[in-house]
């Protein structure tokens, strides 16, 4: 018989241990299963957000109670975190300063539309630490992404603007662009989008800097929105030297740079733009920003933010169509305060830092024992593994080496044995709680994953 290889695996003995994997988790999983039988009575999907069933699981997990670098499951399970809500928990579950402020806040107000003596410090501490001195609030990344483009293509008077290919940045209707054979086109996935995106989004590739020149030549693309290391799609880094190179073709052009930093303020206090020397325009900063309440925030340059009002002060009166009732609320601000002040701190990173490269060295070793021909990729707190031998250097090298059934294969084997990664690609983060018997734990069951698989 013939065996089939699919990125180094035997995917005979793949299909099989999936197969045991499922049942195995449906007989651990009673309590849970119980509660997933009620959710679809009433809920769409059966979950509470539709994309919460595309776990590896049979049916959905129900977490009880999370704190640090850990979380208990309804059937009494308890679970390493190494997907920490895909960085909305990055700094661990209920860190417990953020976790005081809150219940503080709670029996002094939730929201009133008016400022809380926390807003003041908190800008000024984002200021300090991101080098941008003018900011605003959201309740999301997507809605900081959103009100962002549009204050700067008021604020230029351009209509378009460009994003990288396979680039993620939450539900904003403009980025779902991609490249197929070098021509862009509109998501297939995105539902309900009823005009062509197309129109007013460019897409180039990471790390092209004759497709970023070209694009921008015509002097109509009001902003770049791009995350400093792509991270959604699989991680793709930055070629030496890209960004020094694309932020001058951005100024030759009067385009202006918008920074995600959503995922990437796994580089530092200050986000990896800061990190690394970059001079953003503008900088957003989501899921982690409050310690997991949901929050987001966005700054601008002084020479930006001046360009901004004043096109606010020209318009005339009525919605801008950026903000929401609920954005900077009293309770959302006092979160971040405290995490930013007592919990994002250069301690905390370092400890990240040093696991993070422990995690890292570790799979390259369990690959290399295996004689696989994967890649692992770090960004400060952040790791990932992927299927090829070498890290893609943009979007489309990146999706190539994407494969869903293999990842929920791994995934899944790793949560029978009390370890979670993030569901739809293989990245693993560490918090200020995650220990070095954490790491040396999930080095011991990714070992004998891959031993089954081979």
């Amino acid at each position: 018989m013939t065996k089939t290889i699919r990125h180094g695996v035997d995917w005979t003995r793949a299909q099989a241990l999936a197969v045991r994997e499922r049942a195995a988790f449906v007989v651990r999983n009673p309590a849970s299963q119980a509660l997933a039988g009620q959710a679809a009575e009433h809920m769409l999907f059966g979950v509470p957000m539709h994309w919460m069933q595309d776990w590896s699981t049979p049916f959905a997990l129900t977490v009880a109670q999370a704190s640090g670098g850990r979380f208990t499951d309804v059937d009494g399970h308890d679970y390493i975190d190494f997907c920490l809500g895909d960085t909305g928990a990055m700094f661990g579950h209920a860190p417990a300063p953020v976790a005081q402020a809150i219940a503080r806040q709670a029996t002094r107000g939730y929201t009133a539309m008016l400022p809380s003596q926390d807003a003041a410090p908190v800008a000024a501490e984002l200021a300090r630490r991101f080098g941008l001195p003018f900011w605003q609030f959201a309740l999301s990344a997507s809605d900081a992404n959103r009100f962002v483009l549009r204050w700067l293509r008021a604020a230029t008077g351009r209509s378009k603007i460009l994003v990288f290919n396979g680039c993620y940045h939450g539900t904003v209707d403009d980025v779902f662009v991609d490249l197929v054979d070098g021509v862009p086109v509109q998501r297939d996935s995105l539902l309900g989008q009823v005009y062509a995106l197309t129109e007013h989004t460019v897409v180039v590739e990471f790390n092209d800097l004759a497709a970023l020149e070209a694009a921008l030549a015509g002097g109509d693309v009001a902003c770049v929105l791009a995350e400093p290391v792509m991270t959604n799609i699989g991680m793709v880094l930055p070629q030496p030297d890209y960004w020094a190179a694309a932020q001058q073709i951005l100024r030759r052009h009067g385009s202006l740079l918008v920074i995600d930093e959503t995922h990437t303020i796994s580089s530092g206090p200050g986000g990896y733009a800061r990190e690394h020397g970059m001079t953003p325009d503008a900088l957003v900063l989501g899921k982690p920003i409050g310690g997991g309440v949901p929050c987001a925030v966005y700054g601008f340059s002084a020479e930006v933010a001046r360009r901004v009002e004043q096109a606010k002060r020209a318009a005339p009166s009525g919605h801008s169509g950026v903000g929401t009732t609920l954005s900077a609320n009293m309770f959302a601000m006092a979160a971040m305060r405290a995490n930013l002040e007592q919990v994002m701190t250069p301690q905390a990173y370092g400890h990240m830092f040093t696991l993070a490269a422990q995690l890292a060295d570790g799979l390259r070793a369990v690959i290399a024992r295996h004689g696989l021909p994967w890649c692992v990729t770090q960004v400060g707190a952040r790791t990932e593994f992927q299927f090829a031998a070498t890290p893609p250097r943009n979007g489309s090298e990146a999706a190539v080496m994407l494969d869903g059934e293999l990842e929920q294969i791994i995934h899944l084997y790793l949560l029978n044995r009390g370890l979670l990664i993030t569901p739809f690609h293989n990245m693993l983060l560490v918090c200020p709680q995650t220990g070095g018997e954490d790491v040396a734990r999930l080095l011991a069951v990714f070992d004998d994953c891959l031993g089954e698989l081979l």
